[in-house]
């Protein structure tokens, strides 16, 4: 392993009062299956918590599914699409293909136990930029992986995982890039710095607190198929809209296609793709989950944007019973 820095290139200039640099992933969205079988497999064998069901609000007869920590705090939330009857997906170039959530240093055998118990596919461990990983896949083949580490994250304490191995948010992702140079200046854009490098794979690392890692793969192979079991897209954070209005004039300087800000409810959104195939996404940490319903009470039902509302009985009949 060698360790190189690099300065940012893309400072911001003197007298600008925000410092485009995000603080790491905000959430990862990806396509499943069955939905029940998605709900059983997060809040159950891995012991997340159902933070939000809402629907996808570019095609609202499908689930929009969110998974995090007690309140979805960013940094923790994994979110599904999924399409009951939809096709197969193969991860591969062109999609982000890992995702990896922090746990506690000697909780392996815990969750090997639990993956045998019940029937979860995963490889052997190994050891990754000196922390150890155990890859393993959701019921769709979605590429996860366990890494040990710390975390300013609090496990949720309503599944059946003990506190003391229980996932506390996510350590990074892993991209595999069609065009791997034009990734990394995408990542020096974000405000990543290139902080180590084994074989294939370059880590870069965010100045924030947690979810801070990108894994950039250069390899060979196919390129991914959309479906279930992919990544859709990889959200990094902005800390308000401002943030997030200065990163879209930022980005469109830089020759990126930026869409307009998207209301998401829970936080605003825009999005891009980069030369190598991966669809990012900058959202904002608020407004929160809990913007309409109380922490309590969250997952507990379906909620619908406003725009939305007067199609609610025409929706619940549609989507699947959880």
């Amino acid at each position: 392993m060698f360790v190189r820095k690099r300065t940012n290139r893309f400072a911001p200039e003197p007298g600008n009062t925000i410092k485009l640099e995000t603080a790491g992933v905000h959430h990862v969205t990806a396509v499943a299956g069955d939905p029940r079988r998605n709900v059983d497999f997060y809040t159950e064998t891995l012991g997340l918590r159902l933070v939000k069901r809402t629907v996808n609000f570019d095609d609202p007869g499908t689930y929009h599914l969110y998974y995090g920590d007690r309140t979805g705090t960013p940094g923790t939330i994994l979110t599904f699409f999924p399409f009951e009857n939809g096709t197969q997906g193969t991860p591969g170039r062109g999609q982000q293909t890992a995702t990896a959530f922090v746990v506690p240093d000697n909780s392996f055998d815990y969750w090997t136990e639990r993956f045998d118990a019940h029937d979860v596919a995963y490889d052997e461990p190994e050891v990754r930029f000196g922390a150890r990983v155990l890859a393993f896949r959701d019921p769709d083949g979605q590429p996860l992986e366990l890494v040990t580490g710390e975390s300013d994250v609090a496990p949720w304490d309503g599944s059946d995982v003990p506190a003391e191995y229980g996932i506390r948010g996510f350590h990074g992702v892993t991209l595999s890039s069609r065009r791997p140079d034009e990734t990394a200046r995408v990542l020096d854009l974000l405000g990543y710095e290139e902080v180590a490098a084994e074989g294939d794979r370059t880590r870069f690392a965010a100045a924030g607190d947690r979810a801070e890692y990108v894994d950039l793969l250069d390899t060979d192979g196919p390129s991914g198929t959309p479906g279930a079991g992919t990544v859709h897209h990889v959200a990094v954070r902005a800390a308000d809209g401002d943030e997030q209005e200065a990163w879209r004039e930022f980005l469109s300087d830089a020759g990126l296609n930026v869409t307009a800000v998207k209301d998401r409810q829970y936080f605003t959104s825009i999005y891009f793709r980069e030369p190598g195939g991966i669809l990012f996404e900058i959202a904002t940490d608020g407004p929160g989950f809990d913007r309409d319903e109380s922490v309590d009470s969250l997952g507990s039902a379906l909620k619908l944007p406003p725009w939305l509302e007067d199609r609610r009985s025409e929706l619940e009949a549609r989507l699947p019973s959880l």
